[in-house]
């Protein structure tokens, strides 16, 4: 017979064996690898002292508050890794993490990018086109394009642009003749409708546009708005200036992610990214009203530069040849019809319901402005 005290003696041993054991699994803190912060390197299409590289490093900043340092987002300028132009590939190589610029500079892999930007925008402006884009089809449209040409991007437009100057010139253009072997800076479909004008085309980035002009490589040339324009030094090649154009009526920038590595960020990473795209597109609004109304009351006050209006038979002739020059594109690229199809059936109701409902703030800017001014102090 087994020994029965050894036994209970055995049975009371194990038992609190297994309870200290298990006790000190419960109370001994647990140790966890500390982790570094996520780092991502970026590059703008802009130079430095471009407001818009400012807007790429106001993203980055936004990126790196809202996570917490746990994302870390380092933004770089134009040429510091790779040519402004070539800032899709490197990013969807994994060469860069991510990028700053604009949709209409990979017009050359798929000409259909550049109806992110390019053209009259069918009477929308560029926060109706973002709007399209998030809620009319766009967002999809574009994944298309991206998924044709092969490119590894998540990609957010954001950040709309106000009407973009017809440019920088010697005289002020009074008619379309007047671009006729003229040498002219643009770029996307722009390209093509300032060549149907007669003009010999040459598309640049931002920062080597002024040098070209002062050279002589260059007659004009279009860029952006007047905090960009006085930035980049337009104003030391020339004086004046024509305002309102259709060539770029409804840009807006964008920036874009390795796909790859966007969706190996946790869920609440992207999610944070998302939010924070869309906070700097509505802040970069606000910031170049300030921005660009000081800038150009400082063009014509102490640059001596003289602006016009773009006469409205240049105007009308940009929209019969832009109608010209999308019948030739979307006889050769499907994708191209698709997506003016999808703009123009979201332009038709949001512009008509934009034209019904607001008042004119011309009729109130002369009332407390104009020569008969009202002043309510």
């Amino acid at each position: 017979m087994p020994n029965n005290k050894l036994s209970a003696a055995s049975t009371r041993r194990k038992f609190l064996t297994s309870a200290t054991v298990a006790g000190a699994a419960v109370v001994a803190p647990s140790v966890v690898k500390a982790q570094g912060p996520i780092a991502m390197r970026f590059q703008s299409t802009w130079p430095s002292k471009d407001i818009f590289h400012e807007y790429a490093q106001d993203f980055g900043k936004r990126v790196n508050d809202m996570t917490g340092g746990d994302l870390k987002i380092e933004v770089l300028p134009a040429g510091a890794v790779v040519p402004a132009f070539g800032l899709l590939d490197a990013v969807s190589k994994g060469v860069l993490d991510g990028g700053h610029g604009v949709l209409v500079y990979h017009y050359g892999k798929n000409t259909a990018l550049a109806l992110w930007g390019s053209g009259p925008g069918y009477g929308m402006d560029a926060n109706m086109l973002l709007a399209w884009h998030k809620y009319g089809g766009g967002k999809a449209l574009l994944e298309k394009i991206f998924g044709q040409i092969g490119a590894d991007v998540v990609s957010f437009p954001y950040a709309p642009l106000y009407t973009q100057p017809l440019g920088w010139f010697k005289k002020p253009m009074q008619s379309a003749d007047d671009f006729k072997g003229l040498k002219y800076r643009t770029v996307g479909i722009s390209i093509d409708l300032f060549t149907a004008m007669g003009a010999a085309v040459n598309a640049l980035p931002g920062g080597e546009i002024v040098a070209a002009i002062d050279r002589g490589l260059l007659d004009a040339a279009e860029f952006n708005n007047a905090s960009s324009d006085r930035a980049l030094g337009f104003a030391d090649v020339s004086k004046i200036c024509m305002l309102q154009s259709y060539h770029q009526n409804a840009e807006q920038l964008e920036i874009s992610f390795n796909k790859t590595k966007f969706k190996a960020l946790p869920p609440k990473l992207q999610a944070i990214i998302e939010g924070a795209v869309e906070a700097c597109s509505q802040d970069m609004q606000w910031k170049a009203i300030d921005r660009n109304s000081q800038d150009y009351i400082t063009l014509q006050t102490q640059d001596k530069v003289k602006f016009y209006k773009t006469p409205d038979a240049i105007l009308r002739t940009q929209l019969d040849l832009y109608d010209e020059i999308t019948k030739k594109y979307i006889a050769s690229n499907p994708l191209f019809k698709e997506i003016i199809a999808s703009q123009l059936a979201f332009a038709k109701r949001a512009v008509q319901w934009e034209q019904d409902y607001i008042v004119s703030r011309k009729m109130a800017f002369d009332h407390y402005f104009g020569p008969n001014a009202k002043s309510p102090i």
